[in-house]
């Protein structure tokens, strides 16, 4: 006569089976019920008030790169790997890349732009409101407002450093288009860059309520054959009394001068 023990034992590795299968379906529906009920919301969206800041090395090179002197390997964040450049628009990057150390707008204490502000390895942060968000940048202390309030951009406009940002919602994601830039920004610091034609398609939006995945379409005519995207993820600083500090590089090169000294007789 069998033992329940011997009688079920042929059964075991189907039930553990299934129940290793029942337990990773329940990870996985928690994950997707904490991500999608457990964000900060206000006035029903998803609320990215808060201090962000990437840890990719994204800023050295958005393309897969090894180590060199001024930079740490990365994988890059670009869709494809690589930027779609024209031929011409190729030569002048290589130009850039090697004069990087003299060239790179970031060095001068310049505005980063966008997109290079998101992923540029300082902390930037997000004031929301019902119309608009605000985005403070730690480097430069840049200032950036994403409208929000269905207003267009404008038909007469400036060419400006970040641009005009007008977004909608589509569902919990935060859609931004921008244009109007200037052509003085960077897109990281291996000569990477783009014309005045700039067009850039940003999507925000919650992986858990601590974590943000950031997206961007880039679009320039005058420089690349086609758009291209690329990602990364950006983490919520939750240290006690963490806040931005001023990083004014530009102004260093004056700290002699002001303010000023007074004159010695």
């Amino acid at each position: 006569m069998k033992t329940a023990q011997t009688q079920y034992a042929h059964q075991r590795p189907a039930i553990i089976c299934l129940v290793g299968i029942t337990l990773v379906w329940l990870l996985s529906a928690g994950n997707t019920f904490a991500a999608g009920t457990k964000i900060p919301r206000l006035n029903g969206k998803p609320d990215f008030s808060g201090i962000w800041q990437t840890t990719s090395a994204a800023d050295y090179d958005l393309e897969p790169h090894s180590n060199r002197k001024d930079a740490p390997p990365g994988a890059g964040i670009v869709e494809g790997n690589f930027i779609p450049y024209l031929p011409s628009a190729l030569e002048q990057k290589k130009k850039n890349f090697e004069a990087r150390a003299t060239l790179d707008p970031a060095l001068k204490g310049y505005t980063l732009g966008v997109p290079r502000g998101i992923y540029y390895p300082e902390p930037f942060q997000i004031f929301q409101r019902k119309q608009d968000l605000t985005l403070v940048h730690q480097f430069g202390h840049s200032v950036r407002t994403i409208h929000t309030d269905g207003t267009d951009h404008p038909k007469d406009p400036y060419d400006w450093w970040l641009g005009d940002s007008r977004a909608k919602w589509e569902g919990d994601t935060l859609v931004v288009d921008i244009k109007h830039f200037n052509d003085k920004t960077w897109l990281d610091g291996a000569g990477n860059y783009h014309s005045d034609a700039l067009h850039v398609i940003e999507k925000w939006s919650f992986i858990d309520p601590n974590t943000l995945e950031y997206q961007a379409t880039i679009d320039d005519p005058k420089v690349y054959s086609r758009p291209w995207n690329l990602s990364v993820i950006l983490y919520r600083h939750r240290e006690k009394d963490f806040q931005l500090i001023e990083d004014y590089r530009f102004t260093l090169d004056y700290d002699q001068y002001y303010p000023p000294k007074p004159n010695k007789q």
